[in-house]
């Protein structure tokens, strides 16, 4: 079955077109800057060379117009177009085929996450538009944590309030977790039953797995909970919300602060992408070192929190762009959780691979792993699954 799977972002739409049985990927791309000047389109298609064309991207529904221009040069035929939504809420406990109806549930819980699923629903319209014939399926990345336990969710905030307003700890990032986890216990043949999960990324979360089952996660309402991120703040005091307020900065500035002009960029002082801080802090910048040693430490913090939700844990998975690819911020992680039996080999970790590796350490008590994410594909399956 050939996947069509779209990802659109504040100001981007990410696409990849693969095969779901032998997971050949005929083409992805980036259509960028969407809504701004210097729109364009990076594509890439099996056996071929990155493509960069310059086009005009005044919103979302213009650029899928582009992408399915594109893709009807190549001779693949789409089976299916699967959708990844930031935020599903109360309405997606699972993937939904798109209808009338699941698509107003899009739209309706979009106020939780506004960049994201107001353009994932244009999109969709898009969609139907142009290929009435081909089923559309919304998975949402809130879906796997909705089965936290409600003590790991809810918030000691007035009841009228949480219920009225579906208040509650909804994460983000549970594709990914989800993968990372199926990919886990086939690595391990099933000998993996508590795995922290680190999607260690520009955006960052933990997720405490348990048999499969999802115990916790650092995420909250929003994605700008938990840990520190490439320009979000994380977990802060939320009194200094009403402090800055209070001192002359408007709700939206606020808002903009935190989730654009914080985190590691915040830190640092010089940029959000962890490869420019740690060659800033190679060449003695005291503000990248403790950029890069705030999310180490807030990394363990929540990686024990993680693991308390489990009562324990055997497995400890890196992902995502920053987990997979920096060994520096891996073996910071696992020296600061030495005192849990933690322990990395420093030769396995330096090696780079698109592989599932192992790379504990000898006498370690938990199994540390590089797990590789690829949220395509688990769209990609679940694409085939409701429509197959």
């Amino acid at each position: 079955m050939n996947v069509l799977v779209i990802n659109a972002g504040s100001s981007s739409l990410k696409y990849q077109l693969l095969n779901v049985d032998t997971r050949e990927v005929y083409a992805k791309g980036n259509c960028e800057r969407i809504g701004i000047e210097d729109a364009f389109i990076g594509h890439e298609e099996m056996g071929g060379e990155k493509q960069k064309l310059v086009v005009d991207l005044p919103n979302h529904k213009v650029a899928a117009q582009h992408v399915f221009e594109i893709l009807s040069k190549l001779d693949v035929k789409i089976d299916g177009i699967g959708h990844r939504v930031v935020q599903g809420a109360w309405r997606f406990p699972e993937s939904k085929v798109v209808t009338d109806e699941t698509l107003g549930w899009v739209r309706e819980v979009a106020p939780l996450a506004p960049l994201h699923n107001y353009a994932e629903a244009d999109v969709i319209d898009e969609c139907r538009e142009r290929m009435p014939e081909v089923g559309n399926v919304v998975v949402a990345d809130s879906s796997f944590h909705l089965q936290i336990p409600e003590y790991a969710h809810r918030y000691a905030l007035p009841r009228d309030v949480v219920d009225r307003l579906h208040i509650r700890k909804y994460g983000a990032h549970g594709t990914s977790h989800r993968y990372i986890w199926r990919m886990t216990d086939a690595f391990t043949k099933h000998e993996t039953h508590k795995l922290v999960s680190c999607h260690l990324g520009s955006g960052a979360s933990l997720c405490a797995i348990q048999d499969g089952r999802d115990m916790d996660t650092t995420m909250g309402l929003t994605p700008l909970d938990g840990l520190i991120m490439g320009t979000r703040c994380g977990s802060i005091d939320p009194a200094i919300v009403c402090y800055l307020e209070r001192n002359g900065y408007t709700n939206d500035e606020v808002d903009d602060m935190m989730n654009k002009q914080s985190g590691l960029l915040a830190v640092s002082g010089i940029s959000s992408d962890t490869r420019d801080i740690e060659a800033g802090a190679a060449d003695g910048d005291a503000n990248c070192q403790l950029a890069l040693d705030m999310f180490a430490y807030r990394a363990t913090y929540l990686v024990a929190a993680m693991a308390q939700a489990m009562q324990g844990f055997d497995t400890i998975a890196f992902s995502a762009g920053i987990g997979e690819n920096s060994p520096e911020t891996r073996s910071s992680i696992c020296k600061r959780l030495e005192w849990l039996g933690v322990k990395v080999d420093e030769e396995k970790n330096k090696v780079r691979s698109g592989e599932v590796r192992d790379i504990t350490g000898e006498g370690s008590k938990v199994r540390v792993l590089v797990v590789p994410t690829d949220e395509e594909y688990m769209i990609a399956l679940d694409v085939q699954e409701l429509l197959g």
